[in-house]
């Protein structure tokens, strides 16, 4: 039985894939966030929950430095500090501005439900602002044109989401300045959605120019101000600047203050990210476990290690490997080095047999260490890092859990792979992400879907398999019932456009 203790400066726990359909009342706020309390109360065991927010981590002391961030006159001390046998970092990260002038300054965001409703009062106060009397037509489209830089996920589902909420709703309101409306999304890559397969890029930046959806690709901003956006164009190496009523700055993540100071302290400062092993605990420091956007998993190379591994499938110890015994260690090799999995795929190549094929095609009765690294010298091409996005997170968070509730039965009977750097058997088997697909809503009733088997899925009919994933994803069924009737209260009475 464990004691479990959360440190969090929310006390609600909020569905993020979301916040973009906050942002303009086609969900509210509410309907996608629970109480962490009412989280806890339904799990068993002992668990307590601390409002506040982790100022630092002392690793040598084992102790988390606390500080409530209830600023207001009430009564006691706010700082604390807790002491751990285990600590599982859970930050997250914050937004990535890559010091660029004026963002800070200038820009919404798009990581908190605050950044949503922040950007919804935003978009309203646009079109108020710019049908007051008094105004050139060139103020009022300075006013109501919307700038998004950023050409991923976020950046283009908020993109379609204003469109959406213009269209349907505002241009109803104030149609005085409908014709005045612009909306323009910024990319620095070539084509937006790049993490996507290119037939949803495509589709996609085909339908935001049907809808009048200004994209702009090839160009990195320079600067903000409050009235302007300065951006250079990297084909030719210009800079301009337009004017804009609303900047919302969606490019990526980094990692926050106490993190870097907690690499500071065990010998990761020279990393931009925080770096664990495969099952999750981070590298240098004993017992602390790092999960989400806040670290990322360093995978372990093949090459570093294949010295040992060849001694370890050389059983009869003759300075060669036959296919017998490559196949003995096969099955732990690919759990411990997914990488190997990925390179057989990408070479289409049938079984791990083939690579103990001659450059003929023949089969090789056997093979000796030179010729053992020439075979899987190109498979550590195939390491990649895992995308900060709410899928892995939720899988690690599982993962991790069931180590924690399995690790007795499993000191004792280790279920990972054999452990080819010394003897034995790993405790657990490591973290595997399974990618379960991504979606892109793109407006209008229509989405982009990338499946798994490289199913690609466009149209009215992926729109509607987004809204059954989304709505059973829900953390609990009250969320699940207020995010639904949301939705239904949009198609019968619109979005809600009060400046709240």
């Amino acid at each position: 039985m464990y004691d479990v203790q959360v440190v969090s400066p929310l006390n609600y726990f909020a569905f993020t894939p979301l916040l973009p359909s906050v942002t303009c009342g086609t969900v509210e706020a509410r309907s996608i966030v629970e109480p962490v309390r009412n989280i806890i109360k339904k799990r068993k065991g002992e668990i307590q929950f601390w409002e506040a927010e982790c100022i630092k981590l002392d690793a040598k002391n084992k102790q988390v430095i606390c500080r409530s961030n209830i600023n207001n006159n009430l009564v006691g001390n706010g700082e604390f500090h807790l002491e751990y046998d285990y600590l599982v970092m859970a930050v997250g990260a914050q937004v990535n501005t890559f010091n660029t002038p004026g963002v800070l300054e200038n820009c919404y965001f798009l990581k908190e439900v605050e950044d949503a409703q922040k950007i919804r009062r935003g978009v309203i106060d646009c079109f108020e602002k710019a049908i007051l009397p008094g105004l050139t037509e060139e103020e009022r489209r300075t006013n109501l044109h919307f700038v998004i830089v950023g050409g991923g996920p976020t950046g283009v589902e908020f993109a379609a989401e204003l469109h959406d909420y213009f269209q349907e709703d505002l241009v109803n309101l104030y149609p005085s300045v409908k014709d005045l409306v612009k909306i323009t999304l910024i990319q620095s890559g070539d084509h937006i959605l790049n993490m996507f397969d290119e037939r949803i890029s495509s589709f996609a930046e085909q339908k935001f120019t049907r809808d009048g959806i200004d994209v702009q690709t090839g160009c990195r901003v320079v600067s903000v101000s409050d009235k302007e956006i300065s951006m250079k164009m990297k084909s030719k190496g210009e800079v301009f600047s337009i004017p804009h009523g609303l900047v919302v700055w969606s490019t990526g993540v980094g990692t926050r203050p106490v993190v870097k100071d907690f690499m500071e302290q065990i010998g990761q400062g020279k990393r931009r990210i925080l770096a664990t092993d495969e099952w999750l605990r981070v590298k240098g420091c004993e017992d602390v476990y790092a999960i989400g956007d806040c670290a990322t998993i360093d995978q372990r190379k093949i090459m570093e290690d294949i010295a040992s591994i060849f001694e370890a499938a050389d059983v009869d110890k003759s300075g060669t490997l036959t296919i017998k015994e490559f196949k003995d260690v096969m099955d732990d090799i690919i759990i411990r080095y997914p990488q190997v999995e990925l390179y057989l795929k990408n070479q289409h190549l049938g079984d791990v047999t083939d690579l103990f094929k001659d450059s003929e095609g023949n089969y090789r009765p056997e093979v000796d260490i030179e010729q053992f690294k020439l075979a899987l010298s190109h498979v550590d091409s195939q390491t990649k890092n895992l995308p900060a996005t709410a899928q892995v997170a939720a899988q690690q968070g599982t993962y991790l859990s069931r180590c924690f509730n399995r690790r007795n039965e499993c000191k004792n009977n280790p279920e990972g792979p054999r452990r080819f750097r010394g003897r034995g058997h790993h405790q657990f088997l490591p973290f595997q992400y399974k990618h379960f697909g991504q979606f892109a809503p793109l407006g209008g009733e229509q989405a982009a879907a990338e499946l798994p088997g490289d199913w690609v899925s466009m149209g009215h009919s992926t729109q509607w398999l987004w809204y059954s994933v989304y709505a059973s994803k829900q953390v609990s069924w009250r969320t699940r019932v207020l995010v639904v009737s949301d939705w239904t209260r949009r198609f019968i009475f619109g979005r809600d456009s009060s400046g709240i």
